[in-house]
């Protein structure tokens, strides 16, 4: 399987969830979108095990993600991805922008966020953002 980088798209009415270590977090009602990198040796397929993970909803989480995606409140709308072996997973959450969510996905990192807020669907510009960071935008699934 390629490696790459992703984006989820997530949409939910306003919530409140814990995360983990991040504790009680309060999510505004709109969309929020995840950005992850796929450099492992399962590369992109962990498109997949979210997408699974989103569905089945009674799995245990283990990621920051993981949290909101068996939550019930949040929708995994679509995701966006691209093939590269670069480590552009901090550049592209910079060039995602919105409202960051402090902490949440970042561990690993130096950035503040890599989950971020949108009143309104971040479609164009998350694929923006990918063309920004010299990466070709695919969408291996959406709405």
């Amino acid at each position: 399987m390629d490696k790459g980088l992703y984006c989820l798209v997530l949409e939910n009415p306003g919530c409140t969830v814990r995360v983990g270590a991040l504790g009680e977090i309060a999510f505004r009602g709109g969309w929020h979108v995840y950005v992850g990198s796929a450099l492992g040796s399962g590369g992109l397929a962990r498109l997949e095990r979210h997408r699974r993970l989103a569905t089945a909803r009674d799995k245990q989480p283990k990621w920051h993600i993981d949290y909101l995606l068996v939550n019930p409140a949040f929708r995994l709308a679509s995701a966006v991805s691209a093939t590269t072996g670069e480590r552009l997973e901090c550049r592209l959450a910079a060039a995602i922008g919105g409202k960051g969510i402090p902490a949440f996905g970042c561990s690993d990192c130096d950035c503040p966020s890599h989950l971020f807020f949108f009143p309104r669907d971040p479609a164009g510009p998350v694929r923006e953002a990918f063309r920004a960071c010299g990466l070709a935008p695919q969408e291996p699934w959406g709405p």
